[in-house]
Order: C-alpha cells, then sequence, then structure tokens
C-alpha cells in the first residue's frame, strides 16, 4: 500500500504515556486525501500518482481541467505526486477516489515529516549561522555582529561558492525524521505525532512512513464515567437521595398543633374537669 499521504499541522501540546513520560506532540489533521491523476511507466515513462489536500478558492482553467478527469467536483488547494509500485497501483482506488488516514499509518509506525520551516526574513551570520561576532575592546566599536573577512586577495581573487554569509533565513524544505506515531483519532482525523516538525499552523506537511517503532509506548487515556441508566436502581437511589424533602403547608401545621392539644387533653381528664369547674365558679 501506499506509504505517503497529506496533511495539515494543526498545533504542538504535550502529551503523558502510559508510562507516565511527557513528551512533546503535534497535532495534525489528515483527511482523506483524493487521487487527482495514476501515472504509469507505458505513457509517463514513470510510475506516481498524485494527491491532493483541501480545497482551492480560485483555481486556475487548467488546474480545473486537469481534475475534472479524475471526476472531482473541487480543485485541491496542494496536489503533489507520490512514487509507487506496480503492486500499489493495482491495490489503489481509481482517480476521484481518496487514500485515507488508517489505510496508511496506524500508532507505533515510524515516521519522517517534510514541511516548509518557518521565514524568519534577512538575518546576519550571527542569527543565522551562530557565528562568534569580532572583538568587542580595542576600538572595535562597529563589529561585533560582522562576518568578518569572506576571501582572499590576488589568489583566487574572488569569493568561494558556498560562503556563509547574511541572506534568507528560512522558508526552506526540512525533513525532520524518525518520529513515532502515539495516537489517531479516527473520527476528527486527527494525527498524534511525538516530536516538533517544521511549518507554520495550517501548512502542509508530507508524511512519509519508514517502519515500525519496536520501543512503542502509547498515551495514557484517561477513561471516562460512565452515564448510568434512568430506570436503573442506582440512578433511582441518587434521585431520591438528592431530591429536597416536601415541606408540609401551614394548614398542615395547625391541624398537627390541634391534634396534639386534643391528645394531651385525652390523656389528663381530670385537668379538664377541674378546669370547667374553675369555669363554672
Amino acid at each position: 500500500m501506499i506509504q505517503t499521504i497529506l496533511g495539515k499541522k494543526i498545533d504542538q501540546t504535550s502529551k503523558f504515556l502510559s508510562s507516565g513520560k511527557r513528551i512533546p506532540v503535534t497535532r495534525i489533521h489528515v483527511p482523506d486525501n483524493p487521487i487527482v491523476q495514476i501515472k504509469t511507466t507505458d505513457r509517463d515513462k514513470y510510475q506516481a500518482i498524485q494527491i491532493g489536500i483541501g480545497k482551492n478558492k480560485r483555481p486556475t482553467k487548467a488546474l480545473i481541467g486537469h481534475v475534472k478527469k479524475s471526476g472531482l467536483s473541487d480543485a485541491p488547494s496542494k496536489i503533489a505526486e507520490v512514487k509507487v509500485n506496480e503492486e500499489d497501483i493495482a491495490n489503489l482506488p481509481k482517480p476521484g477516489g481518496s487514500i485515507k488516514l488508517e489505510e496508511v499509518l496506524k500508532p507505533g509506525d515510524m515516521i519522517d515529516v517534510t514541511g516548509v520551516s518557518k521565514g524568519k526574513g534577512f538575518a546576519g551570520v550571527v542569527k543565522r549561522y551562530n557565528f562568534g561576532g569580532g572583538p568587542k575592546t580595542h576600538g572595535q566599536s562597529d563589529r561585533h555582529r560582522a562576518p568578518g573577512s569572506i576571501g582572499q586577495g590576488t589568489t583566487p581573487g574572488r569569493v568561494y561558492k558556498g560562503k556563509l554569509m547574511a541572506g534568507h533565513m528560512g522558508h526552506v524544505n526540512v525533513t525532520v525524521k524518525n518520529l513515532s506515531v502515539v495516537d489517531i483519532d479516527q473520527e476528527s482525523k486527527m494525527l498524534y505525532v511525538s516530536g516538533l516538525i517544521p511549518g507554520v499552523k495550517n501548512s502542509v506537511v508530507f508524511i512519509n512512513r519508514t517502519g515500525e517503532d519496536k520501543n512503542f509506548v502509547s498515551l495514557h487515556k484517561v477513561e471516562e464515567p460512565k452515564e448510568e441508566a434512568e430506570g436503573s436502581p442506582e440512578a433511582t437511589k441518587e434521585t431520591t437521595s438528592n431530591e429536597p424533602k416536601p415541606q408540609p403547608s401551614q394548614e398542615k401545621q395547625e391541624e398537627s398543633k390541634e391534634s396534639k392539644v386534643e391528645e394531651k387533653a385525652q390523656s389528663n381528664p381530670d385537668k379538664k374537669e377541674n378546669d370547667q369547674k374553675g369555669g363554672e365558679k
């Protein structure tokens, strides 16, 4: 099966492994990659497939015509070619189909991630290549971050190609190797990779499977409390215990007072007779 898929870098966070170790983790959203074209040796002199990701809001006419051949309604925002073998081409779906995340990767796989690094703009040699700079004493007031001499005099009379100098820093293709897939959320199409990858947020990255991690340790997952059924006896106990007891109304309280007085009078008949005699007198 194909070993490469496209994704979008979301953000960087940290997770805990089941062993208790805390690791840096990068979240990558990997939606289904549509197959735009399949190239064969007979027609194109090499074997590869074109896969895409995203949706292009302003596609060109040439891109629209190219995508229509595969039967796709929307043109992808990014299209890339992936080399495949004859056996893999036979097992792949036809143009217009898609490649899913779970078909390529699983937890415990080793991957290489390629992306475009963050651009830093124009940078000097101290920031770009960690030069030490010039001396700070003996009158050298303006040479602290200068590159120094860049070449010889008469011979060779030029600057050698590849000389480290100030210039545009970043925004180049960078590949980070030997990263491990620690978890996959199939519902949200989210890939969790141990370590950090190049690129800004929402940038497209190439994910290439290289093997399996022999020392793989899964993530620590917190079990969510189970919701109890409404008709279960435990749920009824909780509802009865949590419900406040109904308070008696004022009428019931007065009736209870009158009944208590009558009970006392019945229990002491002599006292009632004496009270009547005292009233007659």
